[in-house]
């Protein structure tokens, strides 16, 4: 089903310029006494208040990280604390005029944006709205604490709720923001818009985009802000998000109310250092961090460069540029000019920049010249100043005493509860659908042509003589992950899947042929070549609310989302304290054919990281029903699935795979082939070499193996494994991955450790070599075979009478090659 587009070549070939326009910087230069028609006094003295409440916490942090000590209170954090001491005005005007519907995502040095943001919530929310939130919150654990301090108004309370929560959770108390999970880094707080801070550089940078994708795609109210450090224009994350988020097919595919570009605004909060590296002059190339919104698409991103050392200056400009956002027209750059006085952390003496430069910064300092401003301007006097900065020091006391007081702020008790924090690493939520609504579909679900195909095929691979149906007319593993996967795209209105070639082709592996007919673009869209922004938009799309299918159409491309799927995708749930769900469904293709870099399985990488649920069917009705399983969660599954067997029809469940909808619980071995004699545990499409195996081991050795497929990684029941292992007393492994690090190394050694005195013989692991994959005329040396089952068997378990054996097994030979690393 080809495109709407046309590429003419008459017009590609035509000679010509590219041009650019101009790029604003600093352009705003009005005084407060011109704003006086804009703010009232009151909004004005706000600005400061918010600027003060902010540099006094950040001061705090410093003195408590650096002297141990806050205003008499003594405190040792061994934590981190990466302070934005200069950065108040950039963070106070980029969330004056943000909505609680308005979302930030931060980086590691997000306090101040945090607080600002919480400040601007606190004043556009009523009180009724605010003790809503506050009680609601975690069961009304935080606000419990700071309500016996607070007798003033309800919005006194908010404030110090806000601060209270924030530095809470930076001190890891089980009272803060996400139960101290989060900690400083990555402290967050929905209600008020506020999400994810990240300790990655440049990790909100795809992460944030998937939350505008959120809200185009459910037609949420709101923006989406991505607040990252100048340094992070040179990290992946980035440049994927920015590309992801200018896709041409926003506006010339997407159809009705969600066409337009995505509500996203780049915040680079440029405070001319990465570490110690100055970008500018340095380590970037850009001279002039702006000129690169010229380079993503022909509105060059809306860019500009604004002075975020005036409040005002960036009020004025996040006022314009959100109004650009609800009219379809983001992405948005801006490049906010500002500086930090403090190191990286409080550990670093800034030993790269020279006291000249950081003088002349703090001369400009954006509170005190603010502060100038308001008195000339007859805002305010000198002695309303002290007042605010006195109350402040006196807010910011309070609530740093109750924050350390550990009878007040306890922290997770682990040695009373030493699986708290496991109990969290997983929601195990069943949802339907993740909102209620009509899901958005092109036709009924029985006029799909796909449909209809697949009513008329053979649910199961054996005709009634045991012979093997024709696979043009049998119901295949393709077939099983499509079943499942279309059912949830007419129960769930936000699932939305998306990656390389998903739509016109159907997928490159034919599971998505049909899917095109039945959903309109906004729920399923080809991305750039950007497999980072892939999971990291999926990331954001599902922290907000929805379901998400993002595809990684090689297991191999896994390398290029190593941050997103290991440091992000399995974490959140966790640091939020279980507060943020994560409904990911990740499809990954395991190559064969393809050589070295396209036909690797990399499984035991994903099992490896904690947080993440890993499955890898091997037949149409496992393929079916764990597919249902993880759409039906709320946890991000990475779903694996075999190039080699997308064709193979159902031969293990009788009478076939159902029409009807099923679960497969996820972390259920199961087994495919009874046996008394040596238990076969197999990983993926390694299962039919072993019913080979088994076949041979029955006809010619008189040895009836039991056969038993994983089906999933992780979660893993071991039960029937152990069940089986006590029946044979023997036990063999076999998967495709490498067998060096492999997943099975780990189930074996579980294995031995709790079925020792049963085991007539040490667990053996079967795996690929150690090589590089060669090409496909070559496969059969690389990947376990069934002469290398027999081979072990014989050489490692139970000698097989009469069996000459082709692979040298020895011990000589193992340690051998491990000596060469192979």
């Amino acid at each position: 089903m080809p495109k709407k587009l046309f590429i003419d070549p008459a017009t590609e070939r035509k000679s010509g310029l590219i041009t650019f326009k101009s790029i604003p910087v600093n352009q705003y230069q009005k005084s407060i006494e011109e704003e006086k028609k804009n703010y009232s006094n009151n909004d004005l003295i706000r600005i400061y208040r918010d600027m003060a409440i902010i540099r006094e916490f950040e001061i705090m942090l410093n003195k408590i990280k650096t002297t141990n000590e806050y205003n008499g209170i003594s405190y040792n954090h061994p934590g981190p604390a990466h302070l934005s001491i200069g950065q108040e005005a950039s963070a106070v005007g980029m969330a004056y005029n943000l909505s609680v519907e308005d979302l930030i995502f931060g980086s590691h040095r997000s306090h101040g944006e945090i607080l600002a943001k919480g400040l601007s919530a606190i004043h556009h929310l009523g009180e009724d709205a605010l003790k809503t939130i506050m009680a609601g919150y975690m069961d009304g654990k935080t606000l419990s604490v700071v309500e016996k301090h607070q007798k003033g108004s309800e919005k006194d309370l908010a404030i110090d709720y806000l601060l209270y929560g924030t530095l809470a959770e930076i001190f890891a108390r089980e009272t803060g923001f996400n139960k101290g999970l989060g900690g400083s880094m990555h402290a967050f707080f929905p209600p008020f818009g506020i999400y994810p801070n990240n300790a990655i550089v440049g990790g909100s940078g795809d992460i944030a985009v998937g939350a505008a994708l959120f809200k185009q795609v459910n037609k949420k109210p709101g923006i989406v802000v991505a607040n990252i450090g100048d340094a992070s224009m040179g990290c992946g994350p980035v440049w994927e998000g920015m590309v992801f988020s200018s896709m041409d097919q926003f506006r010339n595919l997407w159809e009705d109310d969600y066409k337009g570009g995505l509500p996203i605004l780049f915040n680079f909060m440029n405070n001319q250092y990465g570490m110690g590296g100055q970008t500018r002059g340095e380590t970037m190339g850009y001279d002039m961090l702006a000129r690169v919104g010229a380079g993503v698409n022909p509105e060059q991103m809306h860019a500009e460069r604004i002075d975020g050392y005036n409040p005002l200056a960036v009020i004025e400009a996040f006022k314009r540029k959100k109004k650009l956002l609800e009219a379809g027209k983001g992405p948005v750059l801006l490049d906010t000019l500002t500086y930090r006085y403090s190191g990286h952390s409080p550990s670093d003496a800034s030993s790269y920049r020279s006291k000249e430069e950081l003088d002349a910064w703090m001369k400009e300092d954006s509170l005190k010249h603010y502060e100038y401003q308001l008195i000339n301007a007859g805002v305010v006097s000198s002695d309303q100043i002290n007042q605010i900065k006195n109350q402040v020091i006196e807010m910011i006391t309070h609530i740093t005493r109750l924050a350390t007081d550990d009878e007040i702020s306890p922290r997770m008790n682990l040695a009373r509860q030493p699986e708290i924090i496991g109990s969290m690493m997983f929601s195990n939520e069943s949802v339907t659908r993740m909102e209620e609504g009509e899901p958005v579909v092109n036709h009924k679900l029985d006029e799909n042509p796909r449909v209809k195909q697949i009513k008329r095929k053979e649910r199961f691979g054996l005709d009634k003589n045991g012979k093997p149906i024709s696979k043009i007319k049998t119901y295949q593993l393709r077939d099983g992950i499509f079943e499942a996967i279309i059912d949830r795209f007419y129960k769930d209105p936000t699932l939305i899947a998306y990656g390389e070639e998903n739509r016109e082709w159907g997928g490159a592996f034919a599971v998505y042929r049909g899917l095109t007919e039945a959903l309109p673009y906004h729920r399923l869209f080809n991305s750039p070549i950007s497999e980072g922004a892939i999971v990291g938009t999926a990331i954001g799309y599902g922290m907000c609310g929805g379901r998400v299918i993002p595809e990684i159409m090689y297991c191999d491309f896994l390398g290029r989302t190593g941050d997103e799927v290991f440091n992000q995708l399995p974490k959140w749930q966790a640091m939020s304290g279980n507060i943020l769900k994560m409904p990911v469904v990740v499809r990954v293709s395991v190559g064969s054919k393809y050589g070295a870099q396209h036909s690797q399985d990399w499984s035991s990488l994903v099992a490896h990281i904690p947080g993440l649920k890993v499955v890898f069917p091997a037949t149409p009705y496992d393929a079916k029903g764990l597919m249902n399983a993880a759409l039906q969660g709320t946890d991000p599954v990475i779903f694996f699935e075999s190039q080699r067997i997308y064709d193979i029809g159902e031969f293990f469940h009788k009478p076939g795979v159902p029409e009807e909808y099923y679960e497969i619980p996820i972390g259920e071995p199961d087994i495919k082939r009874e046996g008394n004699d040596i238990t076969i545990l197999t990983i993926g499409a390694t299962l039919y070499k072993a019913i080979e195996a088994a076949h041979v081991l029955d006809e010619k050795y008189n040895m009836q193996a039991e056969v038993i497929d994983a089906r999933s990684l992780v979660p893993f029941n071991y039960v029937p494994v152990l069940d089986s292992v006590r029946k044979t007393g023997k036990i063999l492994l076999v998967s495709d991955a490498s067998s060096r690090g492999s997943y099975l190394k780990e189930m074996a050694s579980t294995i031995t450790e709790l079925a020792f005195d049963d085991l007539d013989a040490p667990p053996v692991v079967i795996g690929s070599r150690n090589w590089i994959i060669p090409a496909h005329e070559l496969e059969t040396y690389f990947f376990p075979q069934v002469h290398w089952i027999l081979d072990a068997i014989h050489h490692k378990i139970i000698p097989l009478k009469g069996h000459v054996a082709i692979e040298d097994l020895s011990d000589d030979t193992l340690i051998s090659t491990m000596s060469k690393g192979v």
